[in-house]
């Protein structure tokens, strides 16, 4: 149902997608947008700029049994890197250098992890940088059992690849980064490896926009967080808000004493360890979390592709109207 409702909309997704960046740019600014986009944007089904069944065929593909839960430097995390760059291609996304993989060691056996970083350049801005990014790693099979890692974190891997796929269609003023980081699971070494060793200049690099567990909430939440840390963000997120009807939460940035602070667990964080203002989203712990029962089946897919809607919207906004502080 979901998939026939959508393709009934295709003829209006790049419209719809364009109309509402406008609308809520205008509204970040200050000058109220016309009625008439204020009418069609008030529909909670304005957000149609992504491919919904991309989407979720990549969501499934990325969380089967065939990648074996991905685990860092498993033929599983070999096949889901294989998947990703095959993607890459696919789209003819830009190398920095002559390959889209960064390398890093891992433990004591000459192992090493694997990051895939591709980059669509700026029509204005083409030095600086926008770095859209999620982990493809999970915990792989313990016990005989698949640790799946569907919302963990293949939701964020397969919304990086929608994402870019939009963006290759609309090209950004601002050179967007595209990386999937590996060994997230093992203590953030993808992404602490590639903001040491990043391969643009590290001052280039404007924001991070983070995505780790996208796909599951019953109550259709999603949390935004950094944005106690980088208060001018705010009305990025605020000004998509009124056009998505997933409800946008703030905190677990260190705001409330006592509430869970998730500054330093994902990949966003070596990024605010470096003064680079981050947005990081991702929804409250289930009970599926880091277990076998991750899977697939358990995603409401119209909450999924909402909030990955959502946030290519704000990715698009960010692009179009961010100003370092």
């Amino acid at each position: 149902m979901l998939n026939l409702i959508f393709a009934a909309k295709k003829i209006t997704k790049a419209t719809m997608a364009v109309m509402t960046i406008v609308a809520a740019t205008t509204m970040l600014t200050g000058c109220p947008p016309q009625n008439e986009l204020k009418k069609k944007a008030g529909n909670s089904n304005v957000l149609y700029n992504i491919d919904s069944t991309a989407l979720v065929n990549q969501l499934a593909y990325l969380s089967s049994a065939t990648m074996a839960g991905r685990e860092i430097t498993t033929p599983g995390n070999q096949l889901a890197r294989e998947y990703i760059v095959h993607i890459f291609d696919s789209l003819q996304i830009g190398r920095i250098g002559d390959t889209y993989f960064q390398t890093f060691p891992f433990g004591n056996d000459n192992k090493h992890g694997t990051n895939v970083i591709g980059v669509i350049k700026g029509s204005n801005n083409e030095n600086n940088y926008l770095a859209i990014t999620a982990h493809y790693d999970h915990l792989g099979v313990r016990n005989g059992e698949i640790y799946y890692g569907t919302d963990d974190n293949a939701s964020g891997t397969a919304a990086l690849l929608s994402i870019m796929a939009y963006f290759k269609q609309h090209p950004p003023k601002h050179s967007l980064l595209f990386v999937a980081f590996d060994g997230e699971e093992k203590g953030l070494l993808g992404s602490k490896y590639f903001v040491s060793h990043c391969p643009v200049p590290l001052s280039n690099v404007l924001v991070n926009v983070n995505m780790d567990m996208v796909s599951r909430n019953d109550s259709n939440e999603i949390y935004a967080t950094g944005i106690y840390h980088y208060p001018s963000l705010k009305k990025y997120v605020d000004s998509i808000q009124p056009y998505t009807p997933v409800y946008i939460r703030y905190g677990h940035d260190g705001q409330k004493p006592g509430a869970e602070d998730w500054t330093n667990q994902s990949d966003h964080f070596p990024f605010y360890q470096n003064n680079i203002p981050y947005l990081y989203f991702g929804v409250e712990d289930h009970p599926d979390y880091h277990r076998p029962g991750d899977t697939f089946d358990k995603v409401n897919k119209s909450f999924y592709y909402q909030v990955c809607t959502m946030i290519t919207a704000v990715t698009a906004l960010l692009d179009q109207a961010y100003v370092a502080p």
